[in-house]
């Protein structure tokens, strides 16, 4: 809101206005206001927790520290998703596409989250919101962002005029017609379902190539392959930061090293200069993800000054769906979706260890009758823990690996 208050004050020449029309400082002020709010904010709403009683509830896996943490108050997402969505409203451009639906994903998982913590704690229900809803509540974020990022005329990559084909959708920067490929001119906008490919040359990736044997009916019913890729994308990396949030800081701290990296990505793809420089997809109007990406890293670093160890308090359901939701939907805009199996290296281990711990039960069950374990406990951390490790020491070792994956992500615009 203040984003169009300056827009108006730049426009009467009111001095110093003209600033906030520059992302580097509206990402500035956004990640000095999220980390105030998230403090400040964060220290109410857990003296609230714990008013009333709100307290985790620890299940008993024998493991080092339980007991301190028992009565630690949880559903300290709400901290996160309040410091992230107060600083977008002040600083963002609220018309933006990219915008409007990373606040609705924030909102739509954060309020799963929050219900499965609030049947935990309120209804005594260890189970809390059944797995079932959880997946159709993550389907349903799934079809929104689908459809609107292949159906929205806002949503589009630019490229050369020579590069064009005739199956695709052309738009004219200044009018929004539709241009004839034929038209001189340098760039133009155009409806596009391509991604990019890490450590490739020509890394681009067509969703249409999945359904290659469609032939020209291909371009027809790439929207369905498209949606059902997006849907599982964030179902999977939203379950995998839930998975991760099993230690104090652990999913937090990850999920704002990833938050950062984006950020940078972002930056570069929406930006035509560094774009070209770095011969990458050029993206229009995702330069204003860098100020959502600020807001995501000042409100989980914000939070991790309560949840590091020793936690004052929990992120809960509310917390970890949101934060894996937001990296899925953010790296699925600016078509880096395909770079989260190494930015997000940290959630997909987690899921694995999970995946293989129930598989080989299964399998050695059938075979022999008892069931045996290739971990001491999954997910991975807890297998950690189990050989005796510190829990700080884990978060700190697992961050540092969230580090250099970080590292890798933004290398491979180079390296090719």
């Amino acid at each position: 809101m203040l984003y169009y208050l300056f827009e108006y004050l730049d426009k009467l020449d009111f001095p110093g206005a003209g600033a906030f029309q520059y992302i580097s400082f509206r990402a500035a002020i956004t990640i000095i206001t999220s980390l105030i709010i998230s403090m400040i904010f964060g220290k109410k709403v857990i003296q609230l927790l714990q008013k009333k009683l709100i307290g985790e509830t620890i299940r008993n896996l024998g493991l080092e520290g339980q007991k301190e943490k028992k009565g630690t108050p949880t559903m300290g997402g709400i901290i996160i998703i309040g410091s992230i969505i107060i600083p977008i409203l002040l600083f963002a451009d609220l018309t933006n596409i990219y915008i409007i639906l990373m606040i609705i994903t924030t909102l739509w998982l954060g309020l799963i989250g929050f219900l499965d913590d609030y049947i935990k704690v309120f209804k005594k229900n260890k189970e809390g919101l059944s797995g079932k809803f959880k997946i159709v509540g993550q389907v349903g974020l799934g079809i929104i962002v689908g459809v609107v990022f292949f159906f929205s005329n806002d949503v589009v990559v630019r490229i050369p005029a020579d590069k064009v084909t005739s199956q695709e959708i052309i738009q004219n920067d200044a009018t929004g017609q539709t241009l004839s490929s034929k038209e001189n001119t340098k760039y133009v906008n155009v409806k596009s379902t391509k991604t990019t490919i890490p450590f490739l040359k020509n890394n681009e990736f067509d969703y249409k190539y999945i359904i290659w044997f469609l032939g020209e009916n291909a371009n027809k019913w790439v929207w369905l392959v498209f949606v059902l890729a997006v849907i599982f994308i964030i179902t999977a990396v939203s379950n995998g930061a839930n998975m991760t949030d099993g230690l104090d800081g652990l999913a937090t701290g990850t999920s704002a090293i990833a938050g950062g990296t984006l950020g940078v990505l972002a930056y570069v793809s929406g930006n035509i200069i560094f774009a070209n420089y770095l011969n990458i997809m050029y993206i229009p109007f995702t330069g204003e993800l860098v100020i959502f990406a600020a807001a995501f890293i000042g409100a989980t670093i914000g939070f991790l000054w309560y949840n590091s160890y020793p936690a004052q308090v929990f992120m809960g359901d509310t917390g970890s769906l949101t934060l894996g939701g937001i990296i899925a939907v953010f790296a699925i805009a600016i078509r880096k979706e395909l770079l989260i199996p190494i930015l997000a290296g940290i959630f997909l281990i987690e899921n694995i260890s999970v995946m293989i711990q129930v598989w080989y039960f299964k399998r050695t069950r059938k075979k022999t009758g008892v069931g045996k374990r290739i971990f001491l406990m999954a997910p991975l951390h807890h297998h950690y823990q189990k050989k005796g490790y510190p829990e700080a020491k884990i978060v700190t070792r697992f961050w540092i690996a969230a580090i250099f994956l970080a590292v890798l992500t933004i290398v491979t615009l180079k390296v090719r």
